[in-house]
């Protein structure tokens, strides 16, 4: 027996039988019959992106710490930023924007009680400066 191609069921498809009329008096033609078979999809494929898609969204402990320490202190550095604008007497609205942009994600948990407990300070220390600032602005 000898294999011409890759594709053995493309060769088999293509064999020049007679298509013999069935029992119920069903016939497929030559034009109605497929000339080329391809291979169905692999699912396995589409198994292992699903798989890594879902580990992307795990994150480790070390990961929510390092990105909950990086929101911390940039809320502070705001924070400094207000006291210092206060201080000069030059106050503007993108500073308070600015903190409300930072007030985003403050109260996630890490994990870490510590960690979680100081995250909980400097977002108490936001939502103040942003009521006060409130009760300033017309």
């Amino acid at each position: 027996m000898r294999i011409y191609g890759t594709n053995a069921a493309g060769v088999a498809g293509k064999a020049g039988a007679a298509r013999r009329t069935a029992a119920g008096g069903f016939s497929v033609s030559e034009q109605d019959a497929p000339h080329n078979t391809a291979a169905a999809p692999s699912l396995r494929a589409v198994s292992s992106l699903d798989g890594l898609m879902a580990l992307q969204g795990i994150e480790s402990p070390t990961e929510r710490k390092k990105r909950a320490v990086a929101k911390g202190r940039k809320a502070l550095d705001v924070l400094d930023d207000l006291k210092l604008g206060m201080l000069d007497g030059n106050l503007d609205g993108s500073t308070i924007a600015r903190l409300k942009v930072a007030a985003d994600g403050l109260s996630e948990g890490t994990g870490d009680p510590g960690l979680d407990a100081v995250m909980g300070e400097i977002e108490l220390r936001v939502a103040v400066e942003i009521a006060k600032a409130g009760i300033r602005q017309p």
